[in-house]
């Protein structure tokens, strides 16, 4: 079984208003737009038939999805609520129960007017920007400006609109102004990005359009299912063909931003060590020096096709750290992924600690993803790679060294291949189900280490934060389940508990896929820890807690519209081992929390934990010039302290790095063997 994942999600909230526009805003014509093809509406029914028979709610395309679609497709056009009226999303809402039936019958005209309407708002709004742009700003005023989607509203009318165009074009001036542009330069640079947003929108083909609309109702469902046009299953198959030149890193679209969602180990990014999770990318320029392209407000896949590139060649990126701060230009060659540099790699570490005579022997394993060389295993190949091969080469390292306890640190691992999350599982476990899987229809499946034997019978730790994933999320949780080892780091893992497969349009309607009408990727399956506990949305929770800032971050599969509930399945019959004892489990936190405390560097990382959520609370921001350059320098100070936590927690560049987080990690370690040799002693005597 393969764990698909996409490459580009949109995300998108909605938010509701009340008030009416005067008459000089009512629509007028609605701006040209191509006619949807017959094939399109063949598109439409198809995906209308395969996502109740193939996703695994089972559920019917119904008034609840259509209602959830609306909702998604207009804020996918309008994130920041800056270009429709109120009484244009009172319109659209008299049709929010109707596209379920729209999309059975193939009928895309709601997805064409609202998209019409879009146009006709932008027109009206980049007319008025520009008109603002020509006269003065006062930058002494005490007002503000709303910037969490969630909080803000549609204007009522046009004079409130113009505020917030006002409002909006001011904050940008700001922050182009903390960029080192003077008033000049940032009024031509802001003139430029609308009309190019403005002429990119009207660019929008009928396959975008198709793929927007449709994906919002395939994210009704749940936020994995997606619909791709040709054009974007191409891509797709391109980067399944291992075609992976680049700077390897995942990007979505958040609020008109373009986000990394992730930094691939082993990729380009994760060579040059700067680009991080949650960074925005501002600007694009290509080679070493040359105009750099603004890309602020430009459609995600013109931004990945202007990243993207052969190997050996120079990408220059502008990057705003967190999205945030003064834009940093990043120089990352592009390069084609290596596996070993995203391959298990281990570490013994000789550790001593207070109140312990014995230096211990512990064995780390950095292990960034469950990777399987499938085409050498296929063909029988005997030296094929595989997480599992690497990691038991490392263990059997570690047994003839003497090592005391093993850390296997999953704190970067998104994921990988289910077969080697199980099969890895085996080399800790004598032999028993590692996971459980339901099938759209309600039917489970247990999935099992077969294998006789263990390669390593001492001590486990698995390291894992918000950013363990998927199949992290089912090794840690078997762990868990058959008492095997303990799981410390963040609260809790990030809750992706789902499997997503590919169906190809083409082969679906017409047995071939020689036509390409796209794809549709659907959630079909649940994973279950072998206690039948589902890690979706609730992840595996920590024995052990350690501070972080990752564990604050709007990352996980909870943050994501209409993810699934979780729930359970009946427990699967396993064995449990005696290694972790209830009283030797508090006793490892409570003596965590003590040195924790007394600790002066976790000191400093709990204070910029409580300053980064109390910004990151903050829904609206002066626009008051000294409050704002006062705010932004504070801003920039806690981010350069972010990255150096972050790089602290997640960097990929050494194995194990000798810092105050991962001593703790240690400290735990080293408790947590001492606690078991002496409960052994115990039950000797």
């Amino acid at each position: 079984m393969m764990l698909i994942a996409s490459l580009v999600m949109v995300c998108s909230s909605p938010q509701d208003a009340s008030a009416q526009p005067a008459v000089a805003a009512q629509p007028a014509a609605a701006a040209p737009l191509a006619v949807p093809s017959a094939r399109d509406s063949v598109v439409a029914r198809t995906i209308a038939k395969l996502m109740p028979e193939n996703h695994i709610s089972a559920q019917v395309l119904n008034d609840t999805i259509s209602q959830r679609a609306l909702k998604l497709f207009t804020d996918s056009l309008d994130p920041l609520k800056l270009y429709f009226y109120q009484s244009d999303i009172s319109e659209f809402d008299l049709n929010a129960t109707s596209i379920d039936d729209m999309v059975r019958q193939g009928d895309l005209a709601l997805a064409y007017s609202i998209f019409g309407r879009f146009i006709q708002r932008v027109d009206e709004r980049v007319a008025v920007a520009q008109e603002l742009l020509d006269g003065d700003f006062d930058f002494t005023a005490d007002e503000s400006i709303v910037i969490d989607p969630e909080s803000a509203k549609y204007a009522s009318n046009p004079d409130e609109a113009r505020d917030r165009w006002r409002r909006q074009i001011k904050y940008s001036l700001l922050d182009l102004k903390d960029d080192g542009k003077d008033q000049a330069e940032a009024v031509d640079q802001l003139k430029r990005r609308y009309t190019r947003y403005a002429r990119r929108w009207k660019q929008t083909d009928s396959d975008d359009l198709l793929e927007m609309f449709l994906t919002a109702v395939t994210m009704g469902y749940d936020p994995h299912s997606t619909y791709m046009s040709p054009q974007t299953l191409e891509d797709f198959q391109i980067q399944m063909r291992l075609n992976l030149d680049g700077i390897g890193a995942q990007l979505s679209e958040k609020d008109g931003k373009t986000t990394v969602t992730r930094v691939i180990p082993g990729g380009a990014a994760a060579k040059h060590g700067k680009l991080a999770t949650d960074d925005v990318i501002v600007t694009v320029g290509q080679d070493d020096s040359g105009e750099s392209v603004d890309v602020v407000e430009m459609p995600l896949s013109d931004v990945v096709n202007l990243i993207r590139g052969r190997a050996g060649t120079t990408v220059r990126l502008g990057v705003k750290a967190g999205g945030v701060g003064n834009v940093e230009e990043y120089k990352i060659v592009r390069a084609r992924i290596e596996l070993e540099e995203s391959a298990a790699r281990g570490e013994i570490i000789e550790h001593t600690m207070d109140g312990s005579p014995e230096t211990l022997k512990i064995g780390y394993i950095n292990l960034p993803s469950f990777y399987l060389d499938m085409e050498s295993a296929r063909q029988d190949k005997q030296d094929f790679r595989s997480s599992t091969r690497d990691v038991r080469r490392i263990l059997q390292d570690f047994q003839a060294k003497q090592v005391d306890g093993v850390v296997l640190d999953l704190s970067k691992n998104g994921g990988g291949s289910l077969t080697e999350a199980i099969n890895l599982t085996g080399l800790f476990i004598d032999r028993g189900p590692v996971v459980q899987v339901k099938n759209s229809d309600g039917s489970v499946q247990q999935y099992a280490d077969e294998d006789s034997g263990t390669a390593w019978d001492k001590p486990l730790v698995v390291l894992t934060s918000k950013f363990s994933a998927s199949a992290s999320e089912i090794f840690a949780g078997a762990i868990q389940d058959y008492r095997r080892g303990i799981v410390i780091g963040d609260p809790a893992t990030h809750g992706k508990g789902t499997v997503q497969t590919l169906m190809d349009l083409g082969q679906q309607l017409f047995r071939n896929n020689r036509a390409n009408f796209g794809a549709l990727k659907v959630t079909l399956q649940q994973f279950y820890l072998p206690d039948g506990e589902s890690t979706q949305l609730k992840g595996v929770l920590a024995d052990v807690i350690l501070p972080s800032i990752t564990s604050k971050m709007d990352v996980s599969e909870g943050d994501l519209k209409f993810a699934l509930e979780h729930d359970r399945v009946k427990a699967a019959r396993h064995s449990v081992y005696n290694m972790k004892p209830a009283d030797l489990i508090g006793s490892l936190r409570q003596r965590s929390m003590t040195r924790i405390a007394a600790d002066k560097e976790f000191g400093d990382l709990l204070r910029r934990i409580e300053l980064y959520v109390s910004q990151k609370e903050q829904n609206t921001v002066s626009l008051d010039e000294e409050q704002f350059m006062a705010r932004r320098k504070e801003l920039d100070s806690q981010k350069e302290e972010e990255e150096e936590t972050l790089e602290t927690q997640l960097s990929a560049e050494e194995i194990y790095r000798d810092n105050f987080y991962n001593r703790e990690v240690m400290n735990v370690t080293h408790d947590y063997v001492d606690g078991l040799r002496k409960q052994n002693l115990a039950q000797l005597n």
